[in-house]
């Protein structure tokens, strides 16, 4: 791998790692649309239950840019990179839970136990306990969800690139970010709330459907952002070799997937 090469794939997956383990750490958080766009919650009824609202997972924010740098070290780098990194962030991810348990478990120094926020005295090991300390249901969820969505997100990329003979950019990545979102979106919650926490179904599957239609949304929306970030790969590396590399990743993932060659337009 050339040295532009090497330092571009290091800028992905930095980027991957970063908003990955982030978006785990904040997917705890649960908001309302309605008040971001400043209105007060309209209560839903779905599945027979009632005063549902427009929730959605602080995670979704992140998410998009996620998948968006997986298209990217797809259509770069092949299969095999996706997959290296994705074990990666799995690994960085678990680790980092770990870790948080570690720091729960360790006694805190006496004046830090309560300190004065906003007027009010509180409690700081409730405080980063309820806000660190995931449940196991939550953290086996978002690792199942991240791995099996990436899994669908490279094999759904590869399979578009096939239908479409290599075109349009924006059917693979933008396809395949909305094929593996919507199953990202729904493993994690039911792992995590219907299982685990005990939630309804009804408000599960509000959350989960909220949560994709962001992502969604986003995913559409962000099209010419990831035209843009091409291009400036392109110049970076340079016309004939981005050319090459993207040519490259398409045949040995196609080969890796049994899919046979594989032209690239």
């Amino acid at each position: 791998m050339h040295n532009r090469e090497q330092v571009l794939f290091g800028i992905l997956s930095a980027f991957f790692l970063g908003n990955a383990l982030i978006a785990e750490f904040i997917g705890v958080k649960i908001f309302s649309l309605e008040r971001v766009l400043g209105l007060e919650p309209v209560p839903l009824r779905l599945f027979g239950q009632e005063g549902l609202t427009l929730s959605l997972s602080a995670g979704v924010i992140l998410w998009p840019w996620v998948f968006i740098a997986t298209d990217l070290i797809n259509e770069y780098y092949g299969l095999r990179a996706v997959r290296r990194i994705s074990f990666i962030g799995a690994g960085v991810i678990a680790y980092a839970f770990v870790m948080v348990y570690v720091a729960m478990s360790l006694p805190p120094a006496d004046f830090w136990v309560w300190r004065e926020v906003g007027g009010e005295k509180l409690h700081m090991p409730t405080a980063f306990s309820a806000i660190f300390g995931q449940s196991l249901w939550i953290v086996a969820g978002s690792l199942t969800a991240f791995l099996i969505g990436q899994l669908v997100d490279v094999v759904s990329f590869h399979w578009l690139r096939r239908l479409t003979g290599g075109r349009w950019l924006a059917v693979r990545a933008t396809g395949s970010t909305l094929i593996s979102q919507f199953v990202d979106s729904f493993v994690v919650l039911y792992i995590a709330f219907y299982w685990g926490a005990g939630w309804s179904f009804a408000q599960v599957t509000v959350i989960g459907l909220l949560n994709y239609a962001y992502k969604a949304t986003m995913a559409l929306l962000l099209t010419p952002v990831l035209y843009g970030v091409h291009a400036i790969i392109d110049w970076y590396l340079g016309a004939e070799r981005a050319q090459a590399l993207v040519e490259q990743a398409a045949r040995e993932s196609a080969w890796r997937l049994g899919m046979g060659k594989l032209e690239v337009s």
